[in-house]
């Protein structure tokens, strides 16, 4: 195979507009005229309003190329457009060649006959999305999300691209993946699967190797299978046309793949080969982890349960949900989307749900997961709306999208599902969908995700489960959001304004989706609101804020927890610190039962523009409290306390393969550090299990006044080392008698890293640190520190910055600082 990529300078107009002006493929049309000055930065202020004629409107691409003189004398000569976002009419040399209509497939054309050698004009026009979907949505109106621009489920696009209630309404448009030549001898690769077969210590790979081969030339097909020590594994043999044909090899001793937290991720290279005597004609090359994988679902006391099952061992998944990190996709680098995934395997993170309202992600996000440990809960892309699954037309379109992307992602390591769609069934049963003018759709749907789309799934990838829709019982419209089988989505703290106390009352088989929003750090809110806007019910603020009465909601939770802040900046600092002790509570909770929860995804990761939001990890990859506060409750091995008015309880959860063995040292004391009562418990954990360590009771201790002036720490430790530390209350942050803690820090610089101890005269609570003028991870922040112990913290030194400068810019601030008069300290 020859390759000739046509991505990189091109020319676009408004179609009706004569000048062409320079256009990056790939690209869209947003971020050329961005790149141009033509527009405002659509993530700034409300300009999102001021370039929404963008999508309103069709537009033109266009390029000249001369064929590269290798590619020209092959037989077989294809234009290949991994990409096109969404509905494109593709010309060549003035001959069209076709139309395109989803952006998530690959789009092929023989343009053998059409080329020249020199002057080749190829251009591609898109029709406005935005046009086409209000004029499918005024013909047959269908419900879908309040934020977005009616009528997306219409078009195969990515649905949040319409408006999310956390997203923007900057649907793109353009050649938003490669675009390229590809030239072949009379045979080539249609489709490869692979396989594995794992036997009593032992692995069988095997390649079904598919061929476009219409003059039936001979060839034979080669597999290689390169181990991570280097170790070759091959086989070959003569390819019968018009079959798969099957090649295995045998691996003796495999290296298995885990999750990130159970074992190593080592990577086995594959290459499949097709050659003509000794001339090569095509190659696929692929990484491969070598695990099994299920969802086993079994009966037991509370039902039905839903565990994944990695190399026969049970995971507890600790995750979140992932959308996509870009309003503008073709925008996101190799050093953002790795920082991403990243950061969520050093949060203990060990799998992601890919949400069906977003794209199918490309192949740098899979790798990454592959290489970081991260299990993928992949969705097809259906989200929270009816579609029109009874017109065979759009069926059609998508049964190729299933094809393309199923074939694409199957041998991955990381992928361990398919589900159908997000909250459609849910839809069904509790959104007011299921009238009489909709049960012709419901019939379809009931059609499509139970029966049409399991079938496309089993028949290209039958090694890995399919799920209807999330969340589901697996029952048909009944009791999606059950507690006995199947998966959840619990929103009742945030939607229902429940406090966080709600979260112990839910024992879901597995929590796929909660959350509760925060405002990003200032430093992002910096970027889209001048100090004048300031204000969380300014007009800035709240077009950056796309859930309706989210502000008021962050607001209110916050109220109940904490004083009301002195300004602006401490307000950001509430709402970050509030998420993160919300969805705390939550995940505590439920691993402290995993013999019945298998599983918590919070809402969500990441996110796509500078937002309030209810990610962890905001548009910048700046760490949120929540995101710090994950790295703490996903720990392999979690302390924990199970807080009632007087009472505290001790938990200990480990997660790891081996027994874990140690002590928890508690003690009831005052915020100013007067120890009141003191014990040490031995702590013996079996594998994968949790025990109840003890149950102490303080009624007979605590009075009304005394219960604002004590804390309760527990602190695990092993061998003489200090793992973690929790603390609980007996009173409301808000009505604690805190007073200044007094933090002193000492500083030391140590290859390369910044090491910061702090110390405080009385309890600090929620503790954050940072350095004004630089963005840094710290390994721990957003912590209590109570009177008296010392915790150190680390962090990566900016570059060319003396420890003096760090000292200098060191900000610290807790609770306290939230509400008292004076700056926070440095």
């Amino acid at each position: 195979m020859k390759i000739q990529s046509l991505a990189g300078n091109w020319n676009f107009r408004q179609t009706g507009t004569q000048e062409w002006l320079p256009a990056n493929v790939p690209g869209g049309v947003h971020t050329d005229l961005l790149a141009l000055g033509l527009i405002p930065d659509p993530f700034v202020g409300d300009n999102e309003k001021r370039v929404q004629w963008v999508a309103e409107n069709d537009w033109e691409y266009f390029r000249s190329f001369q064929v590269n003189p290798e590619i020209f004398d092959q037989p077989q000569v294809w234009l290949v457009c991994d990409g096109l976002d969404t509905l494109a009419t593709i010309y060549l040399n003035g001959v069209e060649l076709g139309h395109a209509e989803n952006m998530f497939r690959q789009y092929r054309w023989d343009v053998k006959p059409l080329l020249k050698t020199n002057n080749n004009e190829l251009r591609i026009n898109f029709d406005s999305p935005v046009r086409f979907c209000t004029d499918h949505q005024s013909v047959r109106p269908m419900p879908g999300v309040s934020q977005a621009i009616p009528g997306g489920p219409y078009l195969r696009k990515a649905p949040c691209q319409f408006g999310w209630d956390w997203g923007p309404q900057l649907p793109p448009m353009g050649i938003w993946k490669d675009i390229r030549l590809e030239g072949y001898e009379n045979a080539r690769i249609e489709e490869v699967a692979l396989r594995q077969d794992h036997d009593d210590g032992r692995v069988t790979v095997s390649a079904r190797v598919i061929l476009h081969n219409p003059e039936n030339t001979p060839c034979s097909a080669a597999l290689t299978l390169i181990a991570p020590d280097d170790q070759v594994f091959e086989t070959s043999t003569p390819v019968i046309p018009g079959v798969g044909n099957i090649l295995k090899v045998e691996v003796p001793n495999p290296q298995l793949w885990w999750p990130n937290g159970y074992g190593a991720q080592p990577l086995y290279r594959v290459k499949v080969e097709l050659r003509q005597a000794d001339l090569l004609l095509d190659e696929r090359q692929y990484r491969l982890g070598l695990r099994t994988i299920e969802l086993r679902q079994k009966p037991d006391e509370w039902g039905i349960s839903f565990t994944f099952v990695v190399n026969g061992v049970p995971i507890f998944a600790k995750g979140s949900n992932w959308i996509p990190a870009d309003s503008f996709p073709t925008r996101i680098t190799d050093a953002h989307l790795e920082g991403l995934i990243r950061s969520a395997a050093e949060t203990h993170q060990n799998m992601l749900r890919v949400w069906g309202g977003g794209f199918y992600e490309d192949e740098r996000f899979y790798d990454l997961c592959d290489r970081y440990g991260i299990l993928v809960w992949q969705e097809f892309i259906f989200s929270c709306s009816m579609y029109p699954l009874d017109d065979p037309a759009f069926l059609e379109n998508v049964h190729n999208e299933v094809i393309d992307n199923v074939r694409r992602l199957r041998h991955r390591a990381c992928l361990a599902l398919w589900c159908g769609n997000n909250e459609m069934e849910w839809g069904w049963v509790d959104w007011g969908w299921n009238g009489s003018e909709y049960q012709a759709m419901k019939t379809a749907y009931d059609q499509f995700f139970h029966h049409t789309l399991p079938a496309w799934c089993a028949r290209e990838d039958p090694d890995h489960s399919y799920w209807p829709s999330s969340p589901s019982s697996n029952t048909p419209f009944e009791n999606p959001n059950g507690q006995q089988q199947g998966d959840a989505h619990y929103w009742d703290v945030w939607h229902g304004r429940k406090p966080f106390t709600a979260y112990r009352d839910q024992y879901p088989r597995f929590m796929s989706e909660f959350g509760f929003q925060a405002l990003p750090p200032l430093a992002t809110i910096r970027t889209y609101a001048e100090e004048a806007d300031w204000n969380m019910t300014s007009y800035v603020m709240e077009m950056h804020q796309k859930n309706s009465s989210g502000n008021s909601l962050i607001v209110g939770q916050m109220l109940d927890s904490f004083r009301f802040p002195k300004d602006f900046e401490s307000l950001v600092y509430l709402s970050m610190v509030l998420q993160a002790e919300g969805i705390r509570y939550g995940v505590e909770h439920w691993r402290r039962y995993p013999n019945r929860v298998s599983g918590t995804l919070y809402w969500q990761l990441n996110d796509c523009w500078p937002v309030a939001s209810w990610s962890s990890l905001d548009y910048f990859d700046r760490w949120k409290a929540l995101h710090y506060a994950a790295r703490r409750f996903y720990a392999p091995v979690l302390l924990s306390i199970e807080d009632k008015p007087t009472e505290q309880d001790i938990h200990v959860t480990n997660d790891l393969r081996e027994p874990w063995e140690g002590s928890v040292r508690w003690s009831l004391e005052t915020l100013g550090g007067r120890v009141l009562q003191a014990n040490e418990e031995s702590v013996s954990v079996a594998p994968l299990d949790v025990s109840h360590i003890c149950a102490l009771d303080f009624s007979d201790s605590l009075d009304d006044d005394l219960c604002r002036d004590v804390v309760f720490i527990a602190e695990l430790w092993q061998g003489g080392k200090w793992i973690s530390r929790q603390t609980a209350y007996f009173a409301p942050a808000k009505h604690l008698n805190l007073t200044e803690p007094a933090i002193s820090s000492q500083l030391r610089v140590e290859q390369g890293q910044i090491h910061i101890k702090l110390t405080s005269q009385s309890l600090a609570r929620l503790v954050e640190c940072a350095l004004d003028g630089a963005d840094v991870t710290f390994s721990d922040n957003y912590f209590d520190l109570p009177a008296g112990r010392s915790v150190e913290i680390a962090a990566s030194i900016p570059t060319g910055w003396t420890i003096a400068q760090v000292q200098a810019a060191l900000k610290i601030r807790s609770i306290y600082d939230s509400y008292a008069h004076g700056a926070a300290k440095s």
